[in-house]
């Protein structure tokens, strides 16, 4: 996905099993960022940093939706754990991080294996994408600055 493309309509089905779809959203900016797994250390940081950061987006007229390939189990977790105050969507099909493209072979501590690149994708009150925060620039511990910026 690309800035000026539209979201996918059929986003997913968060921790409760409520569909998300772009087009209820009309009229909301949207937060949607992708991360590899839930209760990871970077993921957690990345997490609270936005949650601690909420009212502000509430405020400016943001949804923020969480994505990665966990099911609702480990959402439901994560979220109490950590008191999110924002749906996790569930791909576990791996169907949404395959379109948006942020889907592909990764590398730690040197092995190889297939996983979610950490990816945020802000779109305006039509669902146009308008800006992309890609791996290398996503600061964990900062993340809701540099999106409200």
């Amino acid at each position: 996905m690309e800035i000026g493309q539209k979201l996918p309509e059929f986003l997913g089905i968060d921790q409760d099993g409520k569909e998300w779809k772009t087009s209820d959203l009309a009229g909301k900016k949207i937060v949607l960022y992708f991360y590899p797994k839930d209760s990871t250390p970077g993921c957690t940081n990345e997490a609270c940093n936005l949650r601690d950061n909420y009212e502000r987006f509430l405020a400016l007229g943001y949804v923020v939706l969480g994505v990665s390939i966990q099911d609702a189990k480990s959402h439901k977790k994560f979220i109490e754990k950590y008191n999110l105050p924002f749906p996790l969507l569930c791909d576990t099909e791996k169907k949404l991080v395959e379109e948006m493209g942020v889907w592909g072979e990764k590398k730690m501590a040197g092995r190889t294996y297939m996983g979610t690149f950490r990816t945020t994708f802000i779109a305006d009150e039509e669902g146009t994408i308008i800006q992309i925060f890609g791996p290398k620039q996503i600061k964990v511990k900062e993340h809701a600055e540099q999106i409200l910026k």
